[in-house]
């Protein structure tokens, strides 16, 4: 009996010095997870186009073409953004000739992409693009700009004109008012009309450019003139007297 009592003891000493003798395992450190890199600010361009100014025309042919969902897709879905050139209204109010009813619907489609950039630049990048620049159109479509005291000129052979306001400028979308339709030399070709001739200015009549004395010269002549006419009514005068004089001499004699 007392053995077994003493073998108890012993494996209960042995038990307890195991246990004593395993490393308490070490805590575990959590790693915080970086926090994911905000989304870039969603630009819906429907409703910017259709409340930022008149642009009713454009966002027409964008919605037609379905290239606003091109435009769409690149402004949020993409690194390197969008940029967009607007034309007001009016600038297909005043395009007359080429005219945009004769396009084909690709040609149409075309032409919008032509008014985008697949990246955005703010109004100071634009003073470093040198050459000719690819639109979303792709191949022949390039535009050229030129920066002349911080205002952006646009050339595409066809077109010429300046960007005239910002509307949105935001990484990673830039939209800018123009005044004139872009037009792609790869649909209307490379005859391009020459500019219309400066109007000639007026030419004032000859009698209402002074002489170069001041307009003393014509009055000089104005008064000799009139010193003659009264010179030979005088002679006139003093012959009629002295006919006078004589008739009535020789009557009394």
């Amino acid at each position: 009996m007392d053995s077994i009592k003493i073998l108890i003891c012993l494996t209960t000493l042995l038990f307890t010095y195991s246990e004593s003798a395993v490393p308490e395992s070490a805590p575990t450190i959590l790693t915080p997870t970086p926090a994911p890199a905000p989304a870039p600010d969603y630009v819906n361009l429907t409703e910017l186009l259709s409340v930022a100014g008149p642009f009713s025309t454009f966002l027409k042919y964008l919605e037609s073409t379905k290239v606003i969902e091109t435009l769409q897709n690149q402004a949020n879905n993409t690194e390197e953004g969008l940029t967009l050139f607007v034309p007001k209204d009016t600038a297909f109010t005043n395009l007359k000739k080429p005219s945009l009813s004769n396009l084909t619907s690709d040609q149409l489609k075309q032409l919008c992409l032509f008014h985008a950039l697949p990246h955005y630049y703010s109004l100071s990048d634009f003073k470093n693009l040198n050459g000719p620049i690819n639109t979303f159109a792709g191949g022949s479509y390039t535009l050229n700009f030129t920066d002349v005291t911080g205002t952006v000129h646009i050339g595409s052979g066809w077109t010429n004109t300046l960007v005239s306001s910002s509307v949105h400028s935001t990484d990673p979308v830039a939209i800018y008012q123009v005044n004139r339709v872009l037009l792609p030399e790869a649909i209307f070709g490379t005859d391009i009309p020459p500019p219309a001739p400066a109007p000639v200015p007026d030419i004032a009549p000859v009698a209402d450019v002074p002489a170069a004395d001041g307009g003393k010269g014509k009055a000089a002549k104005a008064t000799s003139t009139s010193g003659s006419n009264i010179v030979v009514g005088l002679s006139a005068w003093r012959c009629l007297m002295m006919v006078v004089v004589s008739v009535g001499f020789v009557v009394i004699l």
